[in-house]
């Protein structure tokens, strides 16, 4: 049942809301803000209905110490004798969910309030949606890069990057459903060896990521990878047969960070270097990132291309194509440019841009397209979100007449997945300008 805070100086218009709401909301009620405060603090109500105006703290008052708390998703309903269009406006400009006049109407206020939460239910199921990586439920890679970002530079805790080992030949020998099948396994085994407040999330590929809170001890990491591989090895066998010979496994790197603090980008690449000293080694293992590690690994490049290839290449290439961010994309065009001064390929430069009449939330539409066109592309496209409302890509031997084939794929998928009106106009042309001729 969903908890609302009634606040109002008035003992006899608290009595008569409560009585209004309480069979079917969980109903407590405040006659100040300095109490309604200590009540939010206390027990955090899904709504509050406060009156506007009352003595000591009005109602404005209020919203502004919660907001000042930290606490900025509880929706606010202003109420008033006030007439004026100048005290809705104000209401509205701070936030306010919605602002109803006194004397309120039973009947009205049910509606006002159902209207509200079902509006915060979509709220929250479209932003779990946008944050959440469908395939295991983890963070995906944008939310859990964000989550980790806000807590790791004042957290004590250690960074984990998670790596199944030789998960390729799962795919090969088994299929990609069997591959869909582990790859969901391992979330929950990595969910298993966290706890509440520690934030996991899925990389992309075979990789995972995990910040756990207050741990720095050793021993303890290294039983949780004891753990991890002893567990994805069994779970492997039970899907695959006890004959299943893949040497499948998990190399882990990690990072501490200290009370002084790193930031993501710097914790993330220490894990990172330590998770290749893992993989150089015999993997199902673990590494902790020390100092003299960047040295190590730099020394170690000298005439192995092997470890060449491992510093330089992708780890997970994956399905889909690459979603690179603009210095990547700046860096592969200036490259196939020159390339194409001795071999006369067919590159083309995409660019898709997304509208819409309402333009609330285009953004994260732009970040779902982005989603769809990764599947649907192949692993040698490129693709750039280049603003809020623009995607460009870079595609390979396509031509100015085959390039509407995956232009369509794109548009097709877009178009089953989008559930909202968003036109989408697009332009294609030659990356070095200098349009091929085309047989007829």
């Amino acid at each position: 049942m969903k908890k609302i805070l009634i606040v109002d100086d008035d003992p006899m218009m608290l009595k008569l809301v409560s009585r209004t709401l309480m069979d079917k909301y969980a109903v407590s009620c405040a006659s100040s803000g300095a109490e309604a405060v200590d009540m939010i603090l206390d027990d955090l109500p899904d709504l509050v209905l406060s009156d506007l105006r009352m003595p000591g703290m009005t109602g404005y008052e209020l919203f502004d110490v919660i907001k000042q708390k930290g606490i900025s998703d509880i929706p606010f309903v202003f109420m008033t004798a006030d007439e004026s269009d100048e005290s809705e406006s104000k209401g509205f400009d701070k936030g306010a969910a919605d602002y109803i006049r006194k004397p309120i109407k039973s009947a009205l206020l049910h509606k006002r309030i159902e209207r509200i939460f079902q509006n915060v239910d979509e709220a929250v199921r479209l932003r779990e949606a946008a944050e959440t990586d469908m395939m295991t439920g983890l963070l995906n890679k944008a939310a859990v890069n964000e989550a980790i970002s806000k807590v790791c530079k004042d957290s004590v805790g250690v960074l984990f990057i998670f790596d199944l080992d030789d998960f390729k030949l799962v795919n090969d020998l088994y299929g990609h459903e069997m591959g869909d099948k582990v790859l969901i396994r391992f979330a929950e085994l990595i969910k298993s060896i966290t706890r509440t407040g520690d934030i996991v999330g899925r990389m992309g590929g075979d990789e995972f990521i995990a910040f756990c809170h207050n741990l720095q001890n050793e021993a303890v990491i290294r039983k949780k990878v004891i753990y991890l591989n002893d567990e994805i090895v069994k779970s492997c066998k039970e899907f695959m047969g006890e004959d299943m010979n893949i040497p499948i496994g998990c190399s882990v790197g990690a990072a501490l960070a200290n009370a002084d603090g790193k930031d993501f980008n710097d914790l993330f690449k220490r894990a990172d270097a330590a998770m290749y000293f893992t993989k150089q080694g015999s993997k199902h293992g673990y590494n902790i990132f020390k100092e003299d590690d960047r040295i190590q690994g730099e020394s170690d490049v000298s005439n192995s291309f092997q470890s060449i290839r491992k510093i330089f290449g992708e780890r997970n290439i994956g399905m889909g194509a690459w979603v690179a961010d603009k210095e990547q994309f700046a860096a592969v065009y200036k490259f196939l440019n020159r390339f194409l001064h001795n071999y006369p390929w067919d590159i083309r430069i995409l660019s898709f841009v997304l509208s819409a009449e309402d333009e609330t939330d285009i953004e994260r539409y732009t970040d779902r397209f982005i989603d769809i066109a990764k599947q649907i592309m192949r692993t040698s496209d490129i693709i750039l979100k280049y603003n809020k409302n623009c995607v460009l890509m870079m595609l390979m031997k396509v031509d100015n007449v085959s390039i509407d084939v995956p232009v369509s794929r794109v548009i097709d998928a877009w178009n089953k997945e989008c559930d909202r009106d968003i036109e989408i106009l697009y332009e294609s042309v030659s990356l070095d300008g200098k349009e091929k001729e085309t047989d007829e």
